[in-house]
Order: structure tokens, then sequence, then C-alpha cells
């Protein structure tokens, strides 16, 4: 006999998001007291606890709490599918997106805009998150997707790869090294190097360099492709990038440089993730399908050609 409710698991999901009873209880528009019952009432029925509850830190999952989310997100999932159909066969329901910061301003709202098209019954929550907060949120059920870059150093997850992207440099205009028409890493390394201070993508825009045998001696650090750009555009430094915004401009209007790298470097990777522990679910699989007609259709995805006299 089923001694819970689906609004009880909504609930739980929503105070897993939210972080506390209160943000949760606002975002469903119903009681704070209804949400901490509802959260009260599963774990005398689990037998467990769910959260751990901090003084002015909120709510934070337990082990337990966790391993039981990612069940009990999957379960909705499935219940909306079913319940929320259409006679056409239409999907309907809630998926939790994860996209890698530095690939959601070029992509995600394009490829939200492309899914919500041919599914507009399905609400897409999309989350802006580092590397390690995307694989603890896979792992942990808090995602069932995720849009980003394929790194060695991001493991139990299973991969779709969506495009291939080859890195390039990037130059303030009229730098000495734009009259080339290749950039070699040699070159790069005598400058001031802007180099995005993130988990993981620090790491891979350094190892170009130790695949050379040479390392920038002054590293100019920031947490954000604008930022780069922007710190490039004005001649701070210059950098390499992966993900190539349209146009040739930092927000300040001043003019950027591309150009390819001279060392036959490898191609970074988009990929689409999601847990190994979890199946895909019929929402999960039209997204992927979605991705990857929408990357395959990309015209960005070539390496940046000279720019324009």
């Amino acid at each position: 006999m089923i001694r819970f409710s689906f609004r009880q698991l909504t609930y739980f999901v929503a105070a897993a998001q939210e972080g506390s009873t209160l943000r949760a209880a606002e975002a469903l528009n119903v009681s704070q007291p209804a949400v901490s019952v509802a959260i009260s009432d599963l774990e005398s029925t689990f037998g467990q606890k769910l959260f751990v509850r901090r003084h002015a830190q909120g709510m934070v999952l337990t082990p337990y709490g966790r391993r039981k989310l990612a069940e009990v997100r999957q379960l909705l999932v499935h219940a909306n599918a079913i319940s929320g159909s259409d006679e056409d066969g239409s999907l309907s329901g809630d998926l939790e997106l994860g996209v890698f910061s530095t690939l959601a301003p070029a992509f995600a709202p394009g490829l939200m805009r492309a899914f919500a098209a041919l599914h507009p019954n399905v609400r897409v929550h999309m989350r802006e998150e580092n590397l390690d907060q995307i694989q603890s949120d896979l792992t942990g059920g808090i995602i069932e997707l995720a849009l980003l870059y394929d790194l060695d150093t991001i493991n139990e997850i299973e991969r779709i790869p969506l495009a291939d992207f080859q890195p390039y440099v990037l130059l303030r205009e009229g730098h000495p090294l734009a009259k080339r028409g290749k950039v070699s890493l040699i070159q790069l390394a005598a400058e001031p190097f802007v180099l995005i201070d993130l988990p993981h993508s620090r790491e891979y825009f350094l190892s170009l360099f130790r695949m050379a045998g040479v390392m920038p001696a002054n590293l100019i650090r920031c947490v954000s492709i604008e930022t780069v750009r922007g710190l490039v555009a004005n001649g701070f430094g210059v950098s390499i990038l992966i993900t190539h915004p349209y146009g040739e401009h930092a927000y300040d209007g001043r003019r950027l440089t591309y150009r390819p790298l001279a060392e036959n470097v490898p191609p970074q990777r988009a990929i689409i993730g999601y847990s190994s522990n979890a199946p895909r679910t019929r929402l999960a699989d039209a997204f992927v399908a979605v991705a990857q007609h929408y990357f395959a259709n990309l015209p960005v995805s070539k390496p940046p050609s000279r720019n324009r006299k």
C-alpha cells in the first residue's frame, strides 16, 4: 500500500531545490507549514531523515535524502509524462537542466527556445553552474541532464556528444600577433595571459601550454568569458577560448581579433551528460534529440576565421 502522495513528493523536491521550506512554499504558492508537514510525514514513512536543519543555513539533504531525491525525481517525471500527456501524445511536465556557465550564454537560450517550440508543455528549469556543481547535482538527482564540455575530470556520468569546438586565440585589435595567420602557444606564453579561473577550465587551458612545453609567466585570472574578452580587448593580455560568442566586440565596444592556434591541439567536445545510475526519461530523450539537431546546425561550431578588415 502506498503511504505517501505525489503532492508530498513534489514538496520534498521543491524543498531540496530551494534549500528551505519557506522558499519552497513560495515557489509552489502554498503555505510553509504544508511543506514542513509533508516532509515530516515522508520522513516518518521512510523511517529516515531526508534533511539536516541548520540554523541560518536552511536545509541540507542527508546522504539518504540525496539518494531518495534521485528516485523521487524520476518517479515524478514519469508520472507527469503519463498523466500530463495530451491525446496526441505530446509531452508535458518538468525537466531540470544544468548548464556549464561558459556554455550557457552562447547556447542555452537558443537551445531552450528550440525545445519549447517543439514541446511547449514541458517546463525546462535551467541551472547555470560550474562543473563541480553539475556533477554533484547529477549524482544527487537535482538535475536530470547537463550541457557541458567533456573533460576527463568529470566522472560517473553518461555522455552524448553534440559538437566539437577548436580552441582559438583571442587578441585585441591591432595586436602584433594579429598580423599572423596562426599564433603559436610559445608566442602566447610570452604575453600576459588572461585565464578563465574556473575549476577544470583553468586546468584545460594550462594543459595546452604544457603540451607545448611552455607556461605563461604572467597570468591574469577571471571567471567569465565576457570579462576575458573585455580585458583582452582593452590590451591587458591575450587569451584562448573555446566558446565563440557572436560578434567581434567586448561589452565596451572595443574590437577583438580571432586567430587559430598554430599547434594541432585536440578539440573540446560539448556533450549532454546524465547520471549513470538514472535511466533517461521521455522528456530527457526529447531534449537530447533537440540538442543534437541544434548543435549540428550551429554556424558558430566552425573555427573562427581571420577578421574582416
